[in-house]
């Protein structure tokens, strides 16, 4: 049997409720590898399964700097320990980021799959028994090798490049957009996968192999009708960002007064990449914005552009290049 280190950082999958309706009110991080074991039995028919909780933190606290200590603890778990596999619990708000970012990072192409729970393990009707089963089922399976890092809930196998959180409590939360699922864990237990991530991740990345132990700020902008920019502006001043994303109106744009902000950001050494608020489609170079030197971020949701702007500025200092690696990542 396939030997699966089990990454546990809390979440609703963890999660004691006062009864069993409670949706919406509960703890998490109150269970633990043992209540796993205990609850589900059926693991220990799937894989050689060892839990480590890690990170204990609502994933609302999730920042950078867990972000690094988690890539470390998992690069270790595969490199050095042997581990065919890791499961990653986590809590739902960001594990999408959190996914993303390992995606980028790890330099092995063996299976890490993240996994949480819309309803708390003590709910009537939870999904945090199954989801977690069928997240162990996949890690375990040859054909989740060389794929990235994965998402998988409500039997949905994503990419973390493309998967997103779409509803705040409904069980189908997690979509992939217009690019769909990578596959599925049907009723015969078995894992499907129907397509293959061609942007590049893991062993193909080149944010795999640098080391680092900081990364620099880079915020997100919403813009809307009538946006002022003020915004932008106070970024500027603060000296604090050396990034800014917008999540634009429709194929990434900003209203006029952002233009004027953005521009102002860019002559000050701040690097602005275009993304859309809508949440599918590519934003791409456009002739009207052609002369402000901003970066387009393809299809990558808004704080999933961040995240690779953050790791772009590791090795990057000049617009073209960083534009080169949104055009491959």
């Amino acid at each position: 049997m396939k030997k699966i280190k089990v990454i546990e950082m809390g979440g609703t999958i963890s999660a004691h409720g006062k009864n069993r309706l409670d949706l919406k009110d509960y703890q998490s991080g109150e269970y633990t590898g043992s209540d796993f074991l205990k609850a589900i039995p059926e693991i220990e028919n799937v894989a050689n399964v060892s839990f480590e909780s890690f990170l204990q933190v609502s994933s609302t606290e999730v920042n950078a700097d867990h972000w690094i200590q988690l890539q470390n603890k998992v690069t270790k778990c595969l490199l050095e320990e042997n581990f065919d596999g890791v499961v990653i619990t986590h809590g739902t708000n960001t594990l999408e980021e959190t996914a993303y970012f390992l995606h980028l990072t790890v330099p092995s192409d063996k299976p890490i799959v993240f996994v949480g729970a819309q309803r708390p393990f003590t709910a009537l009707s939870s999904d945090a028994h199954l989801n977690l089963l069928q997240a162990i089922r996949v890690a375990a399976s040859d054909k989740a090798i060389n794929r990235g890092v994965l998402v998988v809930l409500n039997d949905e196998i994503s990419s973390a490049r493309e998967v997103t959180k779409t509803n705040t409590y409904r069980l189908e939360a997690f979509q992939s957009g217009q690019v769909g699922y990578l596959g599925f864990i049907d009723p015969d237990q078995k894992v499907h996968f129907y397509r293959q991530p061609t942007k590049k991740h893991t062993i193909h990345s080149e944010f795999a192999t640098l080391q680092f132990d900081k990364l620099d700020n880079v915020e997100i902008i919403y813009s809307y009708a009538g946006a002022t920019g003020q915004l932008i502006e106070h970024l500027i001043e603060g000296g604090y960002y050396r990034g800014i994303v917008t999540a634009g109106t429709g194929a990434g744009l900003v209203s006029p007064s952002e233009i004027i902000a953005l521009q102002k950001a860019t002559k000050n050494g701040i690097f602005v990449v275009r993304s859309s608020r809508v949440g599918n489609g590519r934003v791409m170079a456009i002739d009207p914005y052609e002369k402000y030197h901003f970066i387009s971020g393809d299809n990558l949701l808004p704080q999933k552009a961040r995240i690779l702007l953050m790791l772009c500025m590791l090795k990057y200092n000049k617009m073209d290049d960083i534009q080169a690696i949104f055009n491959e990542y």
